[in-house]
């Protein structure tokens, strides 16, 4: 068949002539491929442009979703928000695909990427530092030559540029751009700040990047009346949307560390010597704030997790610790009072002062509050103590905050659907209406993936279960070859199951929390027959194609952890409404993350490999049927032979 040839001009071209086979797409792209659910969400997208609609797409791996919903948002003549579960992915969308877009189909198009300020650094504090005695070591030394050279340079003052700066150094928090130390418009560095210049580009940009946390960073000021970080909009479309409960859930309650305290005081320090108004009045305001910081915090308990803090507990706790309670407070006070009373006020320690009474209030609001529409909750993280209080649920404001005061939001994800429905996701985010697809897979699961549920293994409860469950891991990755993630739903399970591994294969095994998590990634790609243990935060956003990795193992149906205060809280205000909480909302969670850890496999078509869940519940109880329905239609089975005869076919 002769090809399609376009006669029509590029404003007047549909999504067929550009996605489909022929099409634009296919004579500029070097790495086209025509994907029929592709054209099917670019023309979904499009509509909800078009129509002014909500529109919610499930768009599984090798879909195209990025330039499925990029290129009709860029022809939609709106300013369009993008926003994205990672910096790694709005860098890859800002760096890799809008310049590609830019060439090919809107060579007029304007994009700005934003961040959090953190990312930016602060001009007037390297000019302030420059020459004074703050810098710590040879290293910092060394660190900030280099920092005070790429000031003058670089466009962006973005952190990402600076590949020699450790993450875990104390250098760059002391140089950033954070809200809490920017004096704003008084700044004498205001004009050339690289937080004006990205706002300015943001102002005349026609699509704008951004992460779930700043977006909703944003998206709580504008609630709290206090102004906004983003410019006007008139529609959003969210990449990884299912992250976006979690994430709005934080930027619409409140938090505490007991860095904040120790970040203050530094911060009180600093600007203090730089004003020259370091009287000893004021040192000793900003010690005794670090002593009394210190002292309340060290009352909490020294098991370390999530704990519930509800009004009842707060109150004995503060029963308890009432003196250290309020030394805090005072100590606070006291900074402001000071600082208030000068006779020269320098905007830098105006700031201080604000920072103070708003730390504060947060202290006061976690510890006192008796609002009911929160969950509150600490934990702890070795010496450091999280403090917090989280809403319930946010899909009414989420309704109220962002689904009614937009006419065009589309969600999407690789992750979105329960059964085939996204019932669930609407009910938690407050979507009423929506156009909805689950797309179809551009993978043939059946033959590219076997997924394997051992039979004989004892219940995940059972003390006997990790001693089965390494047995099994250490027969299935003899017949892989290795070249496999286990992902466990626990740091204890986790390292357990990995010691006894290690004395039963020889392949190189690699555990999270034994070096960075890039490092163990890159590690994991370039070491022949690698296994790699972890958690979390590997079941998504990792990108391991081809037979590098071939098996993904789960250890057990990955729950959320019921004694979790949030999750607690949840639980309970669906049932005290007469709601099946398990069904509504435990399996549903859990439902999407398994589908999340075993979507770390199939990454092209050219992939194959074993998925094994070592939690035979999902064929013995009710429940498990709901996972099996949202799954991908893989080759089952629980015959470890099929296995074998599986990875040995080519």
């Amino acid at each position: 068949m002769p090809k399609k040839v376009l006669t029509k001009e590029p404003d007047a071209l549909t999504m067929p002539d550009i996605f489909g086979p022929g099409g634009l797409l296919e004579k500029v792209h070097p790495g086209y491929e025509f994907r029929s659910s592709q054209l099917e969400m670019a023309e979904m997208v499009a509509e909800a442009f078009e129509k002014r609609q909500h529109t919610i797409v499930e768009a599984g791996t090798g879909t195209g979703k990025t330039l499925a919903y990029l290129l009709p948002a860029l022809r939609s003549g709106r300013r369009v928000i993008i926003s994205t579960a990672t910096k790694a992915l709005q860098e890859q969308l800002f760096e890799k695909d809008v310049p590609f877009l830019q060439k090919h189909f809107a060579p007029g198009l304007k994009v700005a990427l934003m961040k959090g300020r953190g990312n930016f650094l602060c001009r007037q504090k390297v000019h302030l530092m420059d020459g004074q005695p703050l810098l710590k070591g040879l290293d910092e030394l060394d660190w900030f030559t280099q920092i005070k050279q790429w000031e003058k340079v670089t466009d962006t003052g973005d952190r990402a540029e600076l590949d020699f700066l450790p993450d875990d150094q104390q250098l760059w928090p002391r140089l950033d751009a954070r809200r809490e130390t920017c004096t704003g418009q008084k700044c004498p560095e205001f004009s050339t700040c690289f937080i004006t210049w990205m706002h300015q580009r943001a102002e005349a940009a026609d699509v704008i990047i951004v992460n779930h946390y700043l977006f909703f960073a944003d998206l709580a000021l504008r609630q709290d009346d206090f102004g906004s970080i983003l410019p006007e909009y008139s529609a959003v479309i969210f990449d990884e949307a299912h992250e976006i409960e979690d994430v709005a859930s934080s930027y619409f309650g409140r938090q505490l560390t007991a860095h904040r305290f120790e970040d203050l005081a530094r911060d009180a320090e600093v600007a203090l010597r730089l004003t020259h108004l370091a009287s000893p009045a004021l040192v000793k305001r900003t010690t005794r704030l670090k002593e009394r910081a210190r002292a309340f915090f060290e009352a909490f308990p020294t098991k370390e997790g999530r704990f519930n803090f509800s009004p009842e507990e707060r109150d004995d706790f503060l029963e308890h610790n009432r003196e250290a309670y309020d030394s805090l407070l005072t100590s606070l006070r006291g900074i402001e009072t000071e600082l208030s009373s000068l006779a020269t006020k320098p905007e830098e320690l105006v700031g201080i002062a604000r920072r103070s009474a708003e730390i504060r209030g947060e202290l006061e609001f976690l510890l006192e509050s008796k609002e009911k529409s929160y969950v509150y909750w600490y934990e702890r993280r070795g010496k450091s103590i999280y403090l917090a209080a989280t809403p319930i649920d946010v899909s009414t404001i989420l309704r109220e905050r962002l689904f009614e005061q937009f006419d065009t939001i589309v969600l999407t994800s690789a992750t979105l659907a329960v059964g085939g429905r996204f019932d669930f996701l609407k009910q938690r985010l407050g979507l009423r209406v929506a156009r909805e697809r689950v797309l179809d897979s551009e993978f043939d699961f059946k033959s590219q993936a076997m997924l394997y549920i051992p039979p004989k293994m004892p219940d995940v409860r059972d003390a006997g279960f990790a001693a089965a469950a390494a047995l099994e891991i250490a027969h299935v990755l003899e017949v892989t070859g290795g070249r496999a993630f286990c992902l466990f739903t626990s740091y204890l399970q986790m390292r357990d199951v990995h010691d006894r591994v290690s004395n039963l294969v020889n392949f190189p095994l690699f555990l999270q929390g034994t070096a960075p998590r890039s490092a163990l990634l890159e590690r994991f790609r370039t070491t022949p027959g690698a296994v790699l243990f972890a958690t979390a935060s590997f079941w998504q956003g990792v990108d391991v194609p081809g037979e590098q990795l071939s098996c993904v193992i789960i250890d057990r149906l990955p729950f959320a952890v019921p004694s979790d205060p949030v999750v607690g809280a949840r639980t309970r205000a669906l049932t005290e409404d007469g709601r099946n909480a398990f069904l509504e909302y435990q399996v549903p969670e859990a439902v999407l993350a398994l589908k999340q850890g075993f979507g770390r496999l199939i990454r092209s078509r050219k992939d194959r490999g074993v998925l094994v869940l070592l939690d035979n519940r999902i064929k013995r109880m009710h429940y498990g049927k709901v996972f099996l329905d949202s799954l991908p239609e893989y080759t089952i089975t629980e015959d470890a032979a099929d296995v074998a005869r599986f990875m040995a076919a080519k």
